[in-house]
């Protein structure tokens, strides 16, 4: 529960009501524990009450217990009138602790609250300087090297050979890839966090889509082979095919960029359905398919690598975050972004280190699918 979510009037409502009820219980059993007792239960209400609620309808909370402990249980009953001396100074004593116990509770969360939001503050400039920090070198570095092949080019091309001008120009290429790929994860990560992620879902043939982020990654695979296994009777599912390529994309380069020469990356796809007994349409019409339940597309990515520390498995997924003993480079958005992007598609992407060795990433997405319209593409 949380007092920002009830309004200032429902409190007002709410605490009092709070009260009556454990009054009212206590009054049933108040034959078996007895009027002291009582005081004990609604004192620990307060306490409660002034962990949730703002500091005035707990006052007002604390006031009127002290009040129905008076008037419903303490002898004589039903009365304001205090039979003994013993009696009134306890009933003074209880105003001062209701009202003190109610103010030093909230205080004390107000202090937490404090804590957590210095905590926060704290954590997220943590946060901007690991940011600026990537930033830093994940921007500059290409910039750097584009505004140094270029002057190169300008200042020197009367006397560069063709070799050192088609070299410059592979830099500049290779530096501008780099950056827009930068810029893109930026670009990504504000769309997610703003909500605005919404996929645009058509029929997807997933093989041409695995074989599509696999041939975007070609220039980095030099030293590395990737291995595309899809099942051959797939169907076509409803995907967002640019968030799923992103998606793809994204983990295949984790892979290629942090696993040793010579690792071979391998790209799974297959389908989990219970297909239902009748079709939309007939099966000699090309708009013909087959609906299903629970159909979901599964994508495996794994690789032969080191796997992941098992300390850390669990947060690579984090915004910015990047390995202990990572090398330099890198903004650690890929795995946040392609995470954002399987869930905007209701989906999940888990990750574990295979017993033989390396990393295997498992994406499973809810999907309708179609076999027809697959045999029509075909």
């Amino acid at each position: 529960m949380n007092s920002k979510n009830i309004s200032t009037a429902k409190q007002f409502l709410i605490t009092p009501l709070m009260v009556i009820i454990i009054a009212a219980v206590c009054f049933v059993l108040s034959d078996f524990i007895g009027y002291k007792v009582v005081s004990y239960i609604l004192l620990v209400s307060v306490s409660l009450i002034a962990m949730f609620f703002d500091i005035l309808p707990v006052l007002i909370a604390a006031m009127l217990s002290a009040l129905i402990w008076d008037f419903f249980f303490i002898p004589p009953r039903f009365t304001f009138n205090v039979g003994t001396n013993e009696d009134t100074l306890m009933l003074a004593m209880y105003f001062v602790v209701a009202l003190v116990n109610a103010v030093l509770t909230y205080k004390l969360r107000q202090m937490e609250k404090l804590a957590r939001q210095r905590e926060e503050k704290a954590n997220t400039i943590k946060l901007y300087n690991v940011l600026l920090n990537s930033l830093s070198h994940e921007l500059k570095t290409p910039i750097a090297t584009i505004i140094g092949s270029t002057d190169n080019l300008l200042t020197e091309g009367t006397i560069l050979t063709e070799e050192n001008k088609i070299n410059l120009l592979k830099e500049i290429s290779i530096a501008s890839v780099r950056l827009n790929e930068q810029v893109e994860n930026l670009l990504n990560m504000s769309r997610l966090e703003s909500g605005y992620i919404k996929p645009k879902v058509d029929w997807v043939d997933v093989d041409e889509l695995m074989h599509s982020a696999a041939n975007k990654v070609e220039d980095k695979a030099k030293n590395h082979t990737i291995i595309v296994k899809v099942n051959a009777a797939l169907p076509l599912f409803k995907l967002d095919y640019g968030l799923m390529e992103q998606v793809l994309y994204n983990l295949l380069s984790n892979a290629l960029n942090y696993t040793e020469s010579g690792t071979v990356i391998t790209i799974i796809a297959d389908c989990t359905s219970q297909i239902k007994g009748h079709f939309t349409g007939d099966d000699n019409h090309p708009d013909s398919k087959r609906d299903s339940v629970n159909s979901s597309l599964i994508i495996e990515v794994s690789d032969t690598g080191k796997g992941f520390p098992d300390d850390e498995i669990n947060q690579v997924f984090d915004k910015f975050y990047r390995l202990k003993d990572s090398k330099t480079g890198g903004t650690g958005l890929g795995l946040s972004i392609a995470k954002g992007f399987v869930e905007a598609h209701r989906g999940t992407i888990h990750l574990t280190n295979q017993k033989e060795g390396g990393a295997l990433f498992i994406i499973t997405i809810p999907s309708e699918i179609s076999y027809l319209n697959r045999q029509r593409n075909e």
